[in-house]
């Protein structure tokens, strides 16, 4: 019997009575991240990395059972290694090592391998067997670096600024938000964060994390004001879910932007009704892909997540690797 098994509640290691990222309740769960579609309520325990402690209490509860490692730090349970290492996705993101009698595997979870400066870089992990994420497993995704998008996101808010018109940007509120965050020019104006985004810096710069300067607008837009705070020069951060919400209306007119890798799909001057799009994700592109599975050196890999029948298939006919699809509708795919 393999050292983990794919079943319906999830990632299984039966030696370690272990799921990964379960879908449902359990006794034991290892979360790679504290992203909703990995990190779910309900489990009798909590295995994660340190740095996500914080933002699992925060999403889950303060009264979770939760145990946590540093990356490269190893727990055995019932004779399985178990080890944690950095996958570069969000911040406290993390891949899963397990070893039993000389079989290795490696879990992903989401990840990229370029390094944003916020998350500690992806580790590549030699392995018999990688489970890895495709999100964004197709040729057309090939992401920017990163220093051009955010020299676009500054001129954009500083245009907008100079005709006294707020900017809006649309950023998830673990991950995607905080990597906005870190790099935006604050010499524009002010940095402002929607509560939902407020609470997850909170709980992030308690693990340690820097993000810049930002004002919490938890208390509604309405009071920047009253603040001191020039909405007409500032940009604002804030999930789209707030585009739903009475929250917004304060600002009146605005210009909108969206920040996510589906934005390479967009048409030009289309981007899905917003006035721009930029294109940045924290999931692996197509090369990122390919060079992460072909780093860990795993005979047999598995792919799930995403465009994971275009990848599996690359990797059997150009690779000549043993490639197979998760065949078990198990996992969301993470809309960023």
């Amino acid at each position: 019997m393999a050292l983990v098994t794919f079943t319906p509640l999830g990632f299984y290691c039966a030696q370690a009575d272990l799921y990964i990222d379960p879908l449902r309740k359990v006794s034991k769960a290892l979360v790679t991240h504290a992203h909703s579609d990995h990190a779910r309520p309900g489990m009798q325990h909590y295995l994660c990395h340190t740095q996500s402690v914080n933002i699992l209490k925060l999403r889950l509860g303060q009264r979770i059972s939760v145990q946590s490692m540093a990356y490269g730090e190893s727990v055995w349970m019932n004779g399985v290694e178990i080890t944690l290492f950095p996958a570069g996705h969000v911040p406290g993101s993390a891949q899963v090592r397990l070893i039993y009698k000389g079989e290795v595997w490696v879990i992903s979870g989401d990840y990229k391998t370029v390094g944003d400066g916020l998350t500690p870089a992806f580790e590549a992990v030699r392995c018999h067997h990688f489970v890895t994420e495709s999100t964004f497993g197709l040729p057309i995704f090939q992401w920017r670096d990163q220093q051009t998008v955010f020299d676009d996101i500054n001129a954009w808010w500083r245009e907008n600024a100079s005709a006294g018109k707020p900017s809006v940007l649309l950023g998830y509120s673990l991950g995607k938000a905080q990597r906005i965050l870190k790099y935006l020019d604050r010499s524009v104006g002010a940095v402002v964060c929607h509560g939902a985004i407020a609470a997850s810096n909170i709980a992030l710069q308690e693990s340690g994390f820097d993000f810049g300067e930002w004002k919490d607008a938890s208390g509604g837009l309405a009071s920047l004001q009253d603040r001191g705070i020039r909405t007409e020069e500032s940009l604002i951060v804030c999930p789209p879910n707030a585009l739903r919400s009475s929250w917004i209306s304060p600002l009146g007119r605005y210009s909108l932007a969206n920040c996510s890798g589906w934005m390479a799909v967009s048409k030009s001057g289309d981007w899905g009704g917003v006035d721009r799009g930029f294109v940045l994700s924290d999931h692996a592109d197509w090369p990122q892909l390919l060079e992460a599975v072909l780093a860990t050196g795993a005979e047999h890999v598995h792919v799930t997540h995403g465009f994971s029948e275009v990848l599996s298939r690359y990797l059997r006919e150009t690779h000549q690797l043993n490639a197979d699809v998760v065949e078990k509708g198990m996992l969301e795919m993470q809309g960023e």
